[in-house]
């Protein structure tokens, strides 16, 4: 999977948007200001993941490119290598599985202007 079908499918999901808040290689997508998804645009050989701690056991146990979050809590996030070892759908799955969790934790206010977008 590449890095333009990670991009256009994050900005497909509702309130989405990108940016480079840490450096110009570090791609970050967020949900009403939420991070759910970062990745280094000059390798793209791993994304990371926000994911709910017992599923990302679950993952880290099934998938041996699933690892503890790369610079990042390691409870609540997953880095996912990208080496062809997980299918395209299950990837996309743990996209959705992140960008939910980030939904789920939003204040009121923020799931109401998600909700009308």
């Amino acid at each position: 999977m590449d890095i333009e079908i990670i991009r256009n499918y994050c900005l497909n999901k509702k309130g989405t948007d990108e940016g480079f808040p840490f450096n110009e290689e570090t791609i970050v997508f967020k949900v009403m200001g939420k991070i759910f998804l970062l990745t280094n645009i000059e390798l793209t050989d791993s994304i990371n993941l926000k994911c709910d701690p017992e599923t990302a056991i679950d993952w880290r146990e099934r998938y041996d490119a699933v690892k503890p979050g790369f610079h990042m809590n390691k409870t609540h996030w997953n880095t996912v290598e990208l080496d062809g070892s997980i299918p395209d759908n299950k990837i996309l799955e743990m996209i959705d599985h992140s960008y939910d969790m980030v939904v789920k934790g939003l204040k009121k206010a923020d799931k109401e202007k998600l909700a009308k977008l």
